[in-house]
């Protein structure tokens, strides 16, 4: 029998061959969708879909595009499943849609003046919104079956010199207050009151509560590289942050607390990492030559090193965290599937009988265990 702890965490799978809509620049997914943004402002949907030979895995199809008003790049794709609602970063505006169909909400008018979009993380862990469970106009009804309220969620836009917190919920888009805010923000994430951002040079915490802001550590310890250096910034658990810092010869990675406080251990890496995701307890990190390094977040260790697939040429990968899960078709559950050969018994032999009502019920302890493995949650990262 294998044992569940030698099994690797994660696997590299095919799900969409190919794209000839545009070049990639963000996607998301969620249950058994898939959403893609593109350099030319499309807007892709993709559902699973089942084969119509059976013996083939299930694989997702396009099942609507669509043109940015702007037709600009797609620059950013946060989906909110507690609202049914996806926010899409695009020319600097913030423009709001419904999930799952990606209908463009006509009587809201887009924030305009956006350097950085941040959503409260907690608010984004929240269960799937009844109307996503229960939508008939959707194709694919593979979400997530836990229902959440349907709470307004809150979030920040950082612009050139201000923070400017709203409220959204599936009805409006509720501007609350703002507070200064230095130029030159890069990278944001937020969770509950505390608001970590990035600059070209140094990582800062601000406390929405209070107003009050202060630095914690350089972006680049190494004089003269300062821009040159991606910020990266991971909301780990509420109030807990993954900072990485370029010393030159390698990235370090601290966690540290709203209040600047460090825990836990150090992360070490030997390049400054493309794309940093968190898939709890493991950390996900896409290095600049392709390979893959999963480490543990309690233990600050290396699970797993995934080799440096093909992307093609001029492929320019990138990780994606999705919150929520998404379906992955796998041909792992039907491999364990097998033909048994059940031998036939006269009535009157009771003690045949009882024999192969016992075989009977190994075989449905078998079909149950492989339904449990078909329901199992996949990995929460993309790439």
């Amino acid at each position: 029998m294998v044992n569940p702890l030698e099994v690797p965490p994660y696997l590299l799978q095919p799900l969409i061959p190919s794209i000839t809509a545009g070049t990639i620049t963000c996607a998301q997914a969620l249950g058994s969708e898939i959403y893609v943004g593109c350099s030319n402002g499309e807007l892709l949907r993709y559902a699973l879909r089942p084969d119509a030979d059976p013996t083939k895995l299930d694989a997702y199809a396009l099942l609507s595009q669509q043109s940015h008003p702007s037709g600009k790049q797609i620059d950013e794709l946060i989906l909110v499943p507690c609202i049914a609602r996806a926010l899409v970063l695009c020319d600097r505006q913030v423009h709001i849609y419904t999930l799952p169909s990606l209908d463009l909400i006509q009587n809201t008018k887009p924030v305009r003046n956006v350097e950085v979009l941040a959503v409260d993380h907690n608010h984004l862990q929240r269960p799937v919104a009844t109307s996503l469970t229960t939508r008939t106009t959707s194709v694919s009804t593979n979400f997530p079956a836990e229902r959440g309220k349907n709470d307004a969620i809150d979030l920040c836009v950082i612009k050139r010199s201000t923070i400017a917190m709203y409220s959204l919920s599936e009805e409006k888009l509720t501007f609350t207050r703002e507070i200064p805010f230095r130029p030159g923000a890069l990278r944001a994430q937020r969770s509950g009151r505390h608001l970590c951002v990035a600059t070209a040079d140094i990582y800062s915490v601000i406390d929405l509560a209070t107003a009050q802001m202060f630095e914690l550590l350089p972006v680049t310890q190494v004089e003269g590289t300062a821009g040159t250096i991606k910020p990266h910034i991971t909301v780990i658990s509420p109030s807990e942050f993954l900072l990485l810092s370029w010393t030159g010869g390698s990235t370090l990675g601290l966690f540290i607390t709203g209040e600047g406080d460090p825990v836990r251990g150090t992360l070490e890496w030997p390049a400054h990492p493309v794309s940093v995701c968190l898939d709890f307890p493991y950390l996900t990190t896409l290095l600049p030559n392709g390979t893959i390094e999963v480490h543990s977040v309690e233990t600050q260790t290396i699970i797993q090193v995934i080799p440096a697939p093909n992307f093609g040429e001029g492929g320019r990968p990138g990780l994606v965290s999705c919150l929520a899960g998404y379906a992955a078709p796998s041909s792992e559950r039907g491999a364990k599937m097998k033909k048994v050969k059940v031998g036939l018994v006269r009535s009157e032999n009771v003690g045949l009988k009882m024999d192969d009502k016992k075989v009977h019920e190994g075989q449905n302890e078998k079909m149950e265990e492989v339904e449990k493995e078909k329901d199992a949650d996949v990995p929460s990262v993309s790439i």
